[in-house]
């Protein structure tokens, strides 16, 4: 895996890395001038998960043939979902993360902000629904993968309990 950087064209950016996320260069990507709306979100690692109030560090590992195409199509289908959506970001670390760093930033720049929160809530909960990264944690009385593990399942047959994308429309809200 190279390095992450921004595609030099077109409106998504989908990666795997070891190195640190570029959070803030990922929202800075997408801001458009179509796009009055530009959400980010980046799930850090925490020091506690269930009842392990001392974990002390993450890891994820992925198999890369299969989660980039399904990254990919994660993004295909949000564009589906709300046509007007701009840039869209999906970048996961592999490998070692500290607490307090970054693990995933997605990010969704729509014309309004309906549009953009909605993309970027979907972007997030279908990765972790389809995408095949396991998680390590590691606490003071021991380590496991994927203790709080789910089944995967394909895009397209997944639908997230909180979808209301019927009530966002495109040009809903007014303002961005």
């Amino acid at each position: 895996m190279a390095a992450v950087r921004p595609p030099q064209q077109g409106d998504e950016w989908v990666a795997l890395t070891p190195d640190p996320l570029p959070v803030d260069e990922a929202a800075a990507w997408a801001v458009q001038v179509g796009c009055g709306a530009v959400v980010s979100f980046s799930g850090t690692a925490r020091d506690h998960a269930g009842d392990r109030h001392d974990v002390t560090g993450l890891e994820y590992e992925a198999f890369e043939d299969q989660a980039l195409p399904r990254m990919h199509h994660i993004v295909a289908a949000a564009r589906r979902r709300w046509p007007e959506l701009g840039r869209m970001v999906l970048i996961h670390r592999v490998g070692p993360v500290a607490l307090g760093q970054s693990a995933v930033v997605v990010v969704a720049a729509a014309p309004h902000r309906d549009e953009a929160f909605a993309a970027c809530r979907y972007g997030i909960d279908a990765v972790k629904a389809t995408v095949p990264i396991w998680k390590r944690e590691t606490w003071g009385a021991g380590q496991s993968w994927g203790l709080q593990a789910q089944h995967l399942v394909d895009l397209d047959e997944w639908d997230p309990a909180w979808d209301d994308a019927s009530k966002v429309r495109s040009g809903a809200g007014g303002g961005s």
